[in-house]
């Protein structure tokens, strides 16, 4: 496809072949984001509809169960676990704390059901090679909803056809009031390290920047340097309230990041190339209209307005219909848990390189 075809539109489903059929899923874990963005995204899609719902009491589940009407099953995460109503769902989502996502993905193994578990995949990244390795035999997909994102997805064909020359930096940004967002109780998950992982920030903000730039770029990390602190007495357990990294890629392109869980809620990502430029903006924290902009050195510029007006739930949507599609299909899943290993070993390496001042390379992980 050309450059001026690819300008002339966002284009969507570039990945689809299903013609019909349907995907029942079992919810694992039942938090804001599964109520509030999961759940509406998967009765919006095509190819997908939630059968079972699982949290840590029948009483919670049976909640979810009620006010979704294609749930007729709730179950406690030992029942999960035990096998319980396996025939009654074909595929996992996994939306718990960090580090409960190994437990649920060995027991969806056991029962040889499909998982998209959500990113990141583990707390550690032991604990994800772990995971990585317990689902070889079933199909795996880390829920990195940019990937299926329509702008994400036209960005990454305007830089593989050359609109930007060749890239040369990334600036990308995330941030929030977390407190205000997700919750107002300090005493929560992403603040504790047993469940989050290495931090609160760069593993639930930052990771949004560094993988779509490996998305867009179709490169990888080699090496990191980071500075982060804490100050509020609510972020006391964790390294990172506000957190800053560069990455350079084997591509020899350079990224600058910065993330906070306590911020002005925005997020852009901008492409820096010898012979123009491509910023997104919002995005990653789904407010619209998304705007990606398009400039070149002889001063052209474009503006693509997706016209969506709930991203959230339509990137997600995207999501729930490419697992399906590909699941049903039996085609392989991307992103995998390979994929998303080299996202923990970047952040393993970031935490690292911000305790200890250096630069890390992901080779020394």
């Amino acid at each position: 496809m050309s450059l001026d075809d690819l300008l002339q539109g966002v284009r969507t489903r570039d990945w689809e072949a299903l013609d019909s059929g349907t995907l029942r899923l079992a919810i694992v874990g039942l938090g804001w984001w599964t109520r509030k963005q999961a759940i509406p995204a998967i009765q919006s899609s095509k190819f997908c509809e939630a059968t079972v719902a699982v949290s840590s009491s029948h009483e919670k589940a049976d909640e979810t169960v009620a006010a979704t009407p294609t749930i007729t099953t709730g179950l406690t995460y030992d029942e999960f676990i035990e096998g319980e109503a396996t025939d009654e769902y074909d595929a996992v989502y996994i939306c718990t704390p960090n580090a409960l996502h190994l437990p649920y993905a060995v027991a969806a193994a056991e029962h040889d059901k499909a998982v998209l578990c959500e990113k990141p995949v583990e707390a550690t990244l032991e604990r994800a090679e772990e995971l990585v390795d317990v689902t070889e035999d079933i199909p795996l997909m880390v829920a990195y909803r940019m990937h299926t994102d329509p702008q994400v997805r036209l960005m990454r064909d305007l830089v593989a056809e050359g609109a930007i020359g060749e890239p040369v930096a990334v600036h990308g940004h995330i941030g929030q009031q977390m407190l205000d967002v997700v919750s107002g109780d300090p005493d929560q998950w992403r603040l504790n390290p047993d469940l989050a992982g290495y931090g609160a920030t760069v593993m639930d903000l930052g990771i949004y920047p560094l993988n779509t730039t490996r998305f867009v770029l179709g490169a990888d990390p080699v090496s990191v340097t980071a500075q982060m602190h804490s100050e509020d007495e609510a972020f006391r357990n964790v390294p990172d309230q506000h957190a800053t990294f560069t990455v350079q890629f084997d591509d020899g392109t350079y990224a600058a990041c910065t993330s906070s869980q306590h911020s002005h809620r925005s997020g852009h990502l901008r492409l820096v190339g010898t012979e123009g430029e491509l910023v997104l903006e919002p995005t990653f924290l789904g407010e619209s209209p998304q705007i990606l902009t398009y400039r070149t050195l002889d001063g052209r510029e474009v503006e693509l307005n997706d016209g969506r007006r709930e991203v959230f739930t339509d990137e997600m949507t995207e999501e729930f219909d490419y697992f399906a599609d590909h699941v049903l299909r039996e085609e392989p899943l991307t992103p995998d848990g390979d994929h998303a290993l080299v996202d923990m070993r970047a952040l393993a390496a970031i935490y690292e390189a911000a305790e200890t001042g250096r630069e890390i390379s992901l080779d020394s992980l």
